[in-house]
């Protein structure tokens, strides 16, 4: 996996993941996946969509994983 995505969750950080966070990190993901770094422009909405899907996803994901020992958390 991509080396520079980070655990976006306690107790690997602080406090909750901001949005850039998540956003970089779907970002890093999106690349990865696609091989590009950056889209050609006839790529670019198909690659900024992908993007929002998978902050989206890590949102929702981060909203409802459970701490072993600690409460569900909420963003």
């Amino acid at each position: 996996m991509c080396r520079s995505i980070k655990t976006l969750r306690p107790p690997a950080i602080p406090e909750d993941a901001t949005e850039e966070e998540i956003r970089a990190a779907a970002l890093q993901y999106v690349r990865k996946v696609s091989g590009f770094r950056a889209p050609a422009a006839h790529n670019r909405e198909v690659f900024e969509h992908a993007v929002d899907v998978v902050a989206k996803a890590t949102t929702e994901l981060l909203a409802g994983l459970e701490v072993r020992g600690g409460a569900q958390r909420a963003s």
